[in-house]
């Protein structure tokens, strides 16, 4: 889970063309090749800098847009620890969890900048932007998600326990 990584910052209405374009979706289906992508029409070169255990920060409505699953499987593959926003499409929300990426709603992330290094722990409900030193509560997930993505995804998930989490 979460640890500690550089915040990778994006504004608000990140869609998922921004995340993955659908020129890419439709042509690459490997994922390794298809995350080499990953971002580059806000940041082209975001998939060669980035490194496994950074954040991705951004504002209001991360991952609205269509409902593709490859927007945060690329993330995930290419070490995302988590996606740091004020709010998330729900679609987008919902696919992340499912896929085992870490989903964070955090009312203070307009307060965090390119490059500062934060810790976030999911459990004890917070992130701390070391490079400035404050701590933000973030909203607690749920904890039927909770339990997901402690599995990391829901297929890890059902295989372990034969059901889903509210069954």
């Amino acid at each position: 889970m979460p640890g500690c990584g550089r915040a990778w910052k994006f504004g608000d209405d990140i869609n998922t063309d921004y995340i993955i374009a659908g020129k890419y979706k439709l042509s690459i289906t490997d994922i390794d090749e298809l995350s080499k992508h990953a971002m580059e029409a806000i940041m082209p070169d975001f998939s060669e800098k980035v490194k496994r255990g950074d954040f991705i920060v951004a504002g209001r409505n991360f991952g609205c847009g269509s409902s593709r699953e490859q927007a945060p499987l690329v993330l995930k593959r290419l070490g995302i620890a988590a996606v740091i926003a004020r709010s998330f499409a729900r679609i987008f929300y919902r696919n992340a969890v499912n896929i085992g990426l870490p989903v964070v709603e955090c009312e203070d992330a307009d307060e965090i900048q390119q490059g500062d290094m934060l810790e976030v722990d999911l459990q004890k409900g917070y992130v701390k932007n070391v490079t400035q030193g404050k701590v933000y509560k973030i909203k607690p997930l749920p904890s039927d998600l909770w339990e997901i993505l402690a599995e990391g995804g829901l297929v890890n998930y059902v295989k372990k326990h034969g059901k889903l989490p509210w069954q």
